[in-house]
């Protein structure tokens, strides 16, 4: 059965996409996504060079966009003209290329997305061919109201930007996913493999991480860890795990039909 994770009508291998900071050079990025097995990798505009500074050398020539989806973001931005103004860079830079990552934010020392300015922002970009992806809060309503904008796949927190914290509100990430019809893929706050393989169990179709592989003291070993989680998670939530029973223990081994056991 074909498994793939399918944005916007275009269907990738790995659920997994990776950012492209805080790496300590281009050579310890290019090592670090190929072991994560990720096919769309995110940029930040406004921090990396892919060509708007002719005289630096480019991210895209260790990360091929022939090789991978380069998904442009808005880090940085915290007003929806400068994020359509970001967005409309990095189409000309890209040859017309329009899959993007919007990210308003609305305070520098969380890093919480601005999320009337990011509406405003998908409404924009959505209008101008943008396909948009978007970072955006836990909130149900909201992620509703972007995806009712036109966005192809919204992207909760699962806790704030380079937290490691893990998925700190489960509850409101899974009604996000039993109400959603376009993909939904945990975006910041992923720490370790075990924090992106809970996320795929829960229904996510997919994970987007940068610090947790960047940050680790084996980038590479990393992005081979997650690549196992998330292929792992996605494996559990399609088994169907078992009930929980907080209450009644079960023998694992059948307690009738023993050997020596007479009636």
């Amino acid at each position: 059965m074909d498994d793939r994770l399918v944005i916007a009508g275009k269907a990738y291998g790995s659920r997994l996409l990776v950012g492209t900071g805080k790496y300590r050079d281009f050579e310890q990025t290019r090592l670090a996504i190929e072991s994560s097995g990720a096919e769309i990798v995110t940029v930040a505009i406004r921090r990396v060079n892919i060509g708007q500074n002719a005289n630096e050398p480019s991210l895209l020539e260790v990360l091929p966009p022939s090789r991978y989806t380069i998904l442009p973001n808005t880090a940085g931005c915290y007003t929806a003209e400068d994020a359509v103004r970001t967005l409309r860079l990095a189409r000309e830079l890209l040859d017309g290329h329009s899959l993007v990552k919007l990210e308003v934010l609305g305070d520098a020392e969380t890093l919480f997305p601005n999320m009337p300015e990011t509406l405003a922002a998908a409404k924009t970009l959505v209008a101008e061919g943008f396909q948009v992806m978007v970072y955006c809060s836990d909130d149900p309503i909201l992620a509703r109201q972007l995806e009712d904008a036109g966005c192809v796949a919204v992207m909760p927190l699962a806790s704030l930007i380079g937290s490691g914290m893990g998925i700190l509100n489960p509850w409101n990430l899974q009604i996000i996913l039993d109400r959603a019809k376009i993909p939904v893929l945990v975006d910041a706050g992923i720490g370790t493999a075990s924090d992106a393989a809970v996320a795929m169990e829960l229904g996510c179709d997919g994970v987007l991480m940068n610090t947790a592989i960047a940050k680790a003291l084996d980038p590479v070993r990393m992005g081979r860890a997650m690549k196992l989680a998330v292929e792992a998670g996605r494996e559990a939530w399609r088994a169907g795990r078992m009930a929980k029973k907080p209450y009644a223990a079960a023998a694992s081994s059948p307690t009738e039909g023993l050997i020596g056991h007479k009636a």
